[in-house]
């Protein structure tokens, strides 16, 4: 393919990660080490379509221009190369480190996955975790010579996510086991675990995550995320060993497309920041090179509410250094058949809304020719056929709607009332140019601010 075209094909996405070419699927292995955001992804190094998987491999220094080296972790006689984590070894726990350089330590599953929960064709052999390590900052790796570290336990057992629990001074990985079952494993050195704890996570599979955040931004009051594949997760406590659930289960992500989303680890404590990223899947790119997109970064934090704490989840601040020329209205009051129409043939956009809804039974706006609704009684987005549902407990506060989209060529990414719902949802342009533009079909709704900002490209 011409180098001028890569990158910039009609469909291509151009501020979400994509690959140069081929099938890409769930975000892996990150982890942040000197100055580099790593991002690996499942790969079919080979084909357009889903298919033998290998470790792809991106790097940034800032969360929003990513570039591509070379694939990570290959097949070998175990098998397809599934999903993972990876960290840094601070303090060379595995022994592996040589040179300078702090091991980045891989933790994948490989071969096949028995149990009617994910039986596939290829491999054959059962699923078991292994290790991979990198002593130059990533850029070439060598599978440990002990793999497995973990054989297989059960099922689809796979998608280790390992993170470094410092006040019992262990690794703890969080693996799917089969059917709505995970379960938590400890070690000293990343190649010896034992088991300590099942968890169940209802309607749940897959891609599971594990982490801590603060409530409310105080330091000294944590609560643990027990995360599944579909965003549904488990708010509790951690000692290292047990984590025990406080309240039911909970989930984030509304939207159709939203999937297997994982967290950077190793990022640095001045930042301070829990950075998550998903697969948008079933995505459709026509006559592309290349085939499914990530969402944007985003960071999540940890929030009371009425009805308890919830995770939240807006972008990461770096999205705003794309942002060009902005069309702002303040004060307007919105009227049927008085539009607002955004005079630009730009079509990648960060949008902010804050209106007063007044009277009106719907807000709406127009996105490359789909309609964007918010449903006043139902208290819901609607969009592609989804329905969105805020579960604000008393309606909207002060009768004000206040929401942010990210729009790309092929996907739109809602955040609502500061994150507290997100919903994800990839599509296709309509046949012809359609402008961004905002209508009523009924009542009048006050503008208090509407910012619109043209986004630039991360491939120029």
């Amino acid at each position: 393919m011409p180098k001028a075209t890569l990158y910039h094909e009609a469909l291509r996405p151009q501020f979400h990660f994509t690959p140069r070419v081929n099938w890409t699927n769930d975000p892996n292995g990150l982890v942040y080490y000197k100055g580099e955001y790593h991002m690996f992804f499942q790969l079919n190094a080979k084909g357009i379509n889903w298919g033998p998987n290998t470790r792809g491999h991106a790097v940034s220094r800032d969360l929003v221009h990513w570039k591509q080296i070379d694939d990570a972790i290959k097949p070998d006689t175990y098998g397809w190369i599934w999903s993972g984590s990876a960290v840094v070894d601070w303090e060379n726990t595995a022994g592996l480190q040589k040179g300078r350089e702090k091991t980045l330590v891989a933790i994948y599953t490989t071969g096949g996955i028995l149990g009617t929960a994910g039986c596939w064709e290829h491999p054959t052999t059962p699923a078991v975790q292994a290790i991979a390590y990198s002593n130059d900052r990533g850029r070439t790796w060598t599978k440990y010579k002990g793999n497995p570290v973990l054989g297989w336990r059960r099922g689809a057992n796979r998608d280790p996510k390992v993170l470094w629990h410092a006040p019992t001074r262990t690794w703890i990985m969080a693996l799917y086991m089969d059917e709505n079952d995970f379960a938590l494993f400890g070690s000293k050195n990343l190649t010896q675990w034992d088991r300590l704890q099942d968890i169940h996570l209802c309607g749940s599979s897959e891609c599971p995550d594990f982490f801590e955040l603060p409530v409310d931004g105080k330091a000294k009051n944590t609560r643990w995320v027990f995360w599944g594949g579909d965003s549904k997760y488990l708010i509790g406590q951690f000692d290292g060993r047990t984590f025990t659930k406080e309240g039911g289960q909970l989930s984030l992500e509304q939207g159709p497309n939203g999937y297997a989303a994982q967290t950077w680890s190793d990022v640095p404590a001045e930042d301070g920041r829990r950075i998550q990223i998903s697969w948008m899947r079933d995505g459709k790119y026509p006559a592309m090179p290349f085939n499914q997109q990530m969402t944007c970064p985003a960071e999540l934090t940890r929030k009371t509410f009425p009805e308890g704490i919830r995770l939240c989840r807006e972008p990461v601040r770096e999205i705003e250094t794309l942002r060009g020329r902005q069309h702002r209205w303040a004060g307007v009051t919105m009227k049927p058949g008085k539009n607002l129409v955004v005079p630009t043939k730009c079509d990648l956009f960060d949008v902010e809304v804050d209106v007063k809804l007044g009277d009106v039974s719907e807000f709406c706006l127009f996105i490359q020719g789909h309609a964007l609704r918010y449903n006043v009684a139902g208290r819901k987005f609607l969009f592609l056929n989804r329905e969105v549902h805020t579960h604000s407990p008393a309606g909207l506060a002060g009768g004000r709607l206040q929401f942010r989209l990210l729009v790309d060529r092929t996907s739109v990414e809602l955040f609502h009332a500061g994150g507290k719902t997100t919903a994800s949802f990839c599509y296709l342009p309509a046949a012809r140019d359609w402008p961004l533009e905002f209508y009523l079909y009924d009542g009048s709704a006050k503008v208090v601010s509407l910012r619109v900002h043209e986004l630039k490209s991360i491939w120029r």
